[in-house]
């Protein structure tokens, strides 16, 4: 197989953060002494954090602004990557064999720049990424391609040599129609789409302790 490039997603992938993004709103909630609902987790995740701030404050009748939830959720995210996220297993090795190799490799997610690089300095894993891209601050979605794209021109390598690493089953599927390789990998919070996941990408493992390519 022809590997010239490596694109990862963080969130699920290379950090166990997907369940701060579930649970934000409950720990913000908590925090005010606020019991939040059963599932709330599950509601918020469809959400961006403008329209969950909208629905905590409705739902639970808060005083506070809109303005001071969002900080509240934000604070709780920003906490977990600043402070306490760390690498899913395998993933810090596997980093180190791409980099042994000198194969370059990007970072593409939904999630903030800021927070991912704060985590990456902090576990000292910066320096294995040519660059940290973010839907955020390109104004895109991994619905459409454009994230990828400019991943591989960072890189200099074409779909067919690139490969994506990537939990989310519409972000593989984008990635699929423009002609990446894909490695689909498990995590417990997107469970739900695991055997059409499955079904989608090249190579699909349960953990990066078990992905073998070089």
């Amino acid at each position: 197989m022809k590997i010239k490039g490596v694109i990862f997603d963080v969130d699920g992938v290379l950090l166990d953060t997907m369940p701060v993004w579930t649970n934000a709103g409950a720990v913000y909630l908590k925090s005010l002494g606020i019991e939040a609902e059963p599932h709330l987790g599950d509601k918020l995740f469809t959400m961006t954090v403008d329209m969950g701030a909208v629905y905590l404050k409705e739902k639970y009748k808060m005083s506070q602004s809109l303005d001071e939830i969002i900080r509240g959720i934000n604070g709780v995210v920003e906490d977990c990557y600043y402070c306490r996220a760390d690498f899913k297993p395998g993933a810090k090795e596997l980093l180190e064999t791409l980099y042994s190799a000198e194969i370059p490799m990007t970072i593409a997610s939904s999630t903030g720049k800021n927070y991912i690089a704060a985590a990456m300095e902090r576990l000292d894993a910066a320096h294995y990424f040519r660059e940290i891209l973010s839907c955020v601050e390109l104004k895109t979605s991994k619905s459409e391609p454009e994230i990828f794209y400019e991943a591989m021109r960072i890189m200099g390598t074409k779909p067919c040599e690139t490969w994506l690493f990537e939990d989310g089953l519409y972000s593989v599927k984008t990635a699929a129609a423009a002609g990446i390789n894909t490695v689909g990998v498990f995590d417990a919070v997107s469970a739900g789409d695991r055997k059409e996941l499955a079904a989608t990408v090249d190579i699909y493992v349960t953990s990066l302790e078990d992905f073998q390519l070089l």
